[in-house]
This record gives structure tokens, C-alpha cells and sequence, in this order.
């Protein structure tokens, strides 16, 4: 018998993998619009913010649908 992994537990992990992943990318964003940074554009910010979360959004639902490990792993990009 080989190794079972509960597929329920490792989406958990999974997810708390994608969001760390999410916030290493806000973090520079979130410098600019929480500081108020001079000469930097909010506009162009809150897009950048925005992309970031359509593309974690999207892994986020191919966690959410996957059935085994492999689908996991394919949709964390590892």
C-alpha cells in the first residue's frame, strides 16, 4: 500500500500556499498606496493590485476543483 494523501488537507495547504504567494506580490503594491509614495501612480497600483488578484482568483478556483494531488500541484505552478 502506498502513500494516501487526503486531497481535502492538502487543498487546505494549498490555499494557505496561494495566499502567502498573493501577498509577497501585494507587498510592494501595498507600500505605494499605504505610504502615499510621491511621484508614484495609485492608479497604476490599484491595477497592478487588481491583476494580481483576477490571477490569484483563477488559482483559487483550480484548487477548489481539483481531484488529486497532481491537479494541486498543477495549479500552484509546482
Amino acid at each position: 500500500m502506498g502513500i494516501v494523501i487526503d486531497v481535502t488537507k492538502a487543498k487546505a495547504i494549498a490555499h494557505e500556499m496561494r495566499r502567502a504567494k498573493r501577498e509577497e506580490e501585494f507587498a510592494p503594491l501595498d507600500a505605494v498606496i499605504m505610504k502615499q509614495i510621491p511621484g508614484k501612480d495609485m492608479t497604476e497600483a490599484e491595477a497592478a493590485r487588481q491583476a494580481i488578484r483576477d490571477k490569484y482568483a483563477v488559482i483559487q478556483q483550480d484548487i477548489n476543483a481539483a481531484q488529486t494531488p497532481e491537479e494541486i500541484k498543477a495549479a500552484l505552478g509546482v
